[in-house]
């Protein structure tokens, strides 16, 4: 049944108190990140003094949230030893740290007694999830949003597990 589904920047100005983000694929095939991904390969590394370098869109609506009082956590469950695109998303993250996130990393081999969710997703004031559907090349499917009580609840608490074990970003070695 197909959703409309707002805008990431939308919902994320919609929010009050608190936004989680939860990530649990090793590989992502995101267009949008396409270009900056084959850059990192051949070496660039982004001068996080020189942040007109590398700041966007995203940064300015996670830091106006931020402002807002809004807490951004996202947790990362992935594969030991990683892989190249978690080693580039490793590189990337002081990047979200600057925006007002606070990020954590969980090796999936500490993970084996959770119960995950099947997919990627973003937690609204404990009220809202939007679940990102990716296929097995890991490029975006599409979204979905899903608002029931009980749904969310399992959720949040799945991703409370995951950020109680997970190792913060400035102690997490890739």
């Amino acid at each position: 049944m197909p959703q409309n589904v707002p805008p990431f920047a939308e919902l994320l100005a919609g929010c009050r108190s608190s936004a989680v983000h939860l990530e649990t694929r090793d590989v992502y095939g995101v267009v949008e990140e396409d270009e900056d991904f084959a850059a990192w390969r051949a070496g660039k590394r982004y001068d996080l003094d020189d942040r007109s370098t590398w700041w966007n869109s995203f940064h300015d609506v996670v830091l106006d949230a931020v402002g807002r009082g809004v807490v951004i956590r996202r947790a990362r469950v992935v594969s030991e030893p990683v892989g190249e695109y978690i080693r580039y998303e490793h590189s990337c993250t002081p990047q979200n740290l600057a925006a007002g996130e606070d990020v954590r990393w969980l090796p999936r081999r500490l993970a084996s007694d959770l119960l995950l969710p099947g997919n990627d997703l973003w937690i609204f004031d404990g009220q809202l999830i939007r679940f990102s559907l990716f296929a097995g090349d890991g490029r975006l499917v599409g979204d979905v949003m899903e608002d029931a009580p009980d749904v969310v609840k399992r959720h949040a608490e799945a991703f409370e597990a995951v950020w109680e074990r997970a190792i913060p970003h400035a102690d997490f070695e890739v």
